[in-house]
C-alpha cells in the first residue's frame, strides 16, 4: 500500500503542527522574568518570540520525522497487524 500525495500531505501538516506546539515554549522568557514588563500586556507574553527560527526548526524536525516514519512505513515495520499487535488489539 502506497500513499497517495494528498494523504502523505494530510500526516506532514498534521505532524508540523503538533511538533510547533512542541517547539514553541524552547527558548521563551517573559517580560516577568526578564523585567522588562510593558505596560498593557500580559507578564507572561515573551520579550522576544523568535517565531521565524521555530518555524524553521518545526519544519526541519517535521521532515526528518516524516522520512524516518514513511521509510518504516515502506520497510513494513508500520502496518496495521504489526502496531496492533503492538498494542494489544487483536484484529
Amino acid at each position: 500500500m502506497v500513499y497517495s500525495i494528498s494523504t502523505s500531505i494530510a500526516i506532514y501538516f498534521v505532524l508540523w503542527w503538533i511538533v510547533l506546539f512542541a517547539v514553541l515554549p524552547f527558548g521563551v522568557r517573559s517580560q516577568a522574568e526578564s523585567g522588562d514588563n510593558i505596560a498593557g500586556t500580559d507578564p507572561g507574553a515573551p520579550v522576544i518570540p523568535r517565531m521565524a527560527w521555530k518555524l524553521l526548526w518545526t519544519t526541519l524536525v517535521s521532515g526528518v520525522i516524516f522520512g524516518v516514519g514513511m521509510a518504516a512505513f515502506r520497510a513494513g515495520y508500520l502496518n496495521i497487524e504489526r502496531l496492533s499487535k503492538l498494542m494489544g488489539i487483536p484484529l
